[in-house]
């Protein structure tokens, strides 16, 4: 498409503010030959379905599929996702080409009443993940979980305007649409291990592309890169879908690569959780053998379901 370039991306503020970082970095390159960034909005099926559950409408890809097939009609160059949104198995003619650094992958508490999630008492959470249900569970067992859908800030205003307690959601979103103003607590890695890829965007293109893949390559930040795939790999070990309960994070530290995981059973009443360090030449493999391990862990208390 010449010298200029078009990223398609949801139309959600948050959405299209990931998309604005990717089109940013890539016009700040230097040397760089483009001449125009353009995003196009694509409307995607959990767009169209902004009440449902994302189990009942076509599970964890229901955000990218409809960017994707864009991509692989040549409509757009690059597709911007957040990263926890893909597929574990991604199409064989697309790759991630840019991982941007990431951001603070902790999940975030915003609650009226402004008290600690521990010391909360009959009170309704919005979420809409099994995941969190079951970690924030473990803190308190006086709390009613209801699902919450919409982009971030309809979720948020659910809570300001009283139709929800509270809600739990993913501390980065909320700072980059510089609503974490609202925030009440902030959970440690340690206590509430995030999903896999929460904090990451994730710039995606055709595998054939060689254009588009060294102009990503630029603005690929590797330690993000790393720990993603590390996570990934995990995910595709345990072989889970939209209502597996899973948290993932990896980091790197001293050229050493750390990965800690949870799951829990199917039935949600058994907790298992695992950490594992390597080297980071092979994080893929670091991640798999992990979650082979974690399914040893839990036996069949767990089913894969892919």
């Amino acid at each position: 498409m010449g010298n200029k370039l078009i990223i398609g991306s949801r139309g959600s503020r948050l959405s299209l503010a990931y998309a604005n970082i990717v089109k940013e970095k890539i016009l700040s390159i230097k040397d760089n030959q483009t001449e125009k960034v353009e995003i196009k909005i694509i409307k995607t099926t959990g767009d169209m379905f902004p009440k449902k559950k994302m189990s009942e409408i076509g599970g964890k890809n229901l955000f990218c599929k409809k960017i994707e097939d864009q991509l692989l009609k040549k409509n757009i160059d690059i597709a911007v996702h957040s990263l926890k949104d893909m597929e574990t198995n991604e199409n064989k003619k697309l790759l991630i080409g840019s991982y941007i650094k990431r951001n603070d992958p902790r999940d975030a508490l915003i609650q009226i009443s402004k008290k600690k999630f521990s010391k909360l008492n009959n009170c309704v959470i919005g979420t809409s993940s099994r995941r969190r249900e079951l970690q924030f569970n473990l803190m308190n067992k006086n709390i009613y979980f209801k699902n919450i859908r919409g982009n971030v800030d309809s979720r948020v205003k659910k809570v300001l305007d009283g139709s929800y307690d509270g809600a739990i959601l993913a501390l980065a979103g909320l700072k980059i649409l510089k609503l974490d103003k609202h925030v009440t607590e902030i959970f440690s890695k340690r206590k509430i291990i995030p999903a896999a890829g929460q904090g990451v965007i994730a710039a995606q293109c055709r595998k054939n592309d060689n254009k588009i893949k060294a102009i990503l390559q630029k603005i690929n930040h590797h330690n993000t890169e790393i720990c993603s795939k590390a996570e990934k790999g995990l995910l595709k070990s345990i072989g889970g879908d939209c209502h597996t309960a899973l948290g993932a994070l990896a980091v790197v530290k001293k050229k050493k690569l750390i990965i800690e995981a949870e799951l829990f059973s199917d039935d949600g009443t058994k907790c298992y959780r695992i950490k594992k360090s390597g080297k980071i030449n092979n994080p893929s493999s670091l991640g798999f053998n992990t979650g082979k391990k974690l399914l040893e862990l839990i036996g069949k208390q767990f089913k894969k379901k892919l």
